[in-house]
């Protein structure tokens, strides 16, 4: 019998012995297992827990819970104040990063450690930072104690890295080539920004910019000193929820928390969506 033919005979066999299309071997499957219950102790359960808490007087109840005119005029403010947070992170975040990563200039490396101290800066040492130097006698002589304007200054503070530093790679690894051609067929700065720059990297801005709403909506510690808490002005959301639960009303803390939850999946699916059109039509 021919080699071929003793191939050609052993390869269904071979076939048949291997994995289905789609099949986990056992260390990928229980690599699963680990992760799926990893995730739901962490993650699935307590926001099973707070959604089972909202509802538990009902539809009518979680209603009532978040359309208190103090909820409502709390969520209303850390709303806005979150999406207003994300697209000037959006813009200036895209701008550092392009300045890190194009230009070279003294004192680039501190910047570029500077820019991390959010993340490793406990945020209600951050809140004592800014009222420090924006709060009564300060040493710019401006007050924004008690005002939508601190808040703001604020969550820009805790969420700065997002944009920046989900950016910074794309630029890194974007192929200059590219744009030296377009330059070479007679195409401007700003067309070859547009057509060849930004598509590149709005995938990452977008996905720095979920980040940056996601964690302006939850923010607590960086704002609960310099807002003041004035309910109906400068109270967020996070304060809200907290005087809920001291004030022994679970059920309207977790309606609050609920709503702000989908808000958050809500941005962050369309968010999503709109990441993957921009790198599919990239």
């Amino acid at each position: 019998m021919s080699l071929v033919a003793q191939v050609d005979r052993a390869t269904p066999t071979a076939r048949g012995r291997g994995r289905r299309p789609g099949e986990l071997t056992r260390g990928a499957g229980l690599g699963l297992g680990i992760g799926v219950l990893w995730l739901s102790l962490l993650v699935l359960l307590p926001i099973a827990a707070i959604v089972s808490t909202a509802f538990e007087d009902g539809i009518a109840g979680f209603w009532e819970a978040i359309t208190d005119p103090e909820a409502l005029a709390a969520i209303r403010f850390t709303v806005g104040a979150a999406a207003l947070v994300t697209l000037v992170n959006a813009v200036i975040g895209t701008l550092i990063a392009w300045v890190l990563v194009r230009d070279q200039f003294p004192g680039k490396r501190i910047l570029e450690v500077i820019i991390d101290i959010p993340f490793a800066l406990p945020t209600i040492v951050a809140g004592l930072v800014l009222i420090t130097l924006y709060g009564p006698g300060g040493p710019f002589g401006i007050n924004l104690v008690g005002t939508q304007a601190g808040v703001v200054l604020a969550l820009l503070f805790v969420t700065l890295p997002f944009v920046v530093r989900s950016v910074q790679p794309v630029l890194i690894d974007a192929d200059r080539e590219v744009e030296q051609a377009a330059a070479s067929l007679g195409a401007s700065g700003f067309v070859i920004f547009r057509r060849v720059i930004l598509p590149t990297i709005t995938p990452a801005v977008v996905s720095g910019a979920a980040l940056s709403f996601a964690r302006a909506l939850g923010e607590f510690g960086s704002v609960i000193l310099i807002s003041a808490n004035l309910i109906g002005k400068t109270q967020v959301s996070s304060s809200y929820i907290l005087k809920m639960i001291e004030s022994q009303e679970p059920v309207a803390a977790a309606a609050v928390a609920t709503l702000l939850l989908g808000v958050a999946v809500v941005v962050l699916v369309m968010l999503d969506v709109i990441q993957r059109r921009t790198a599919r039509r990239g």
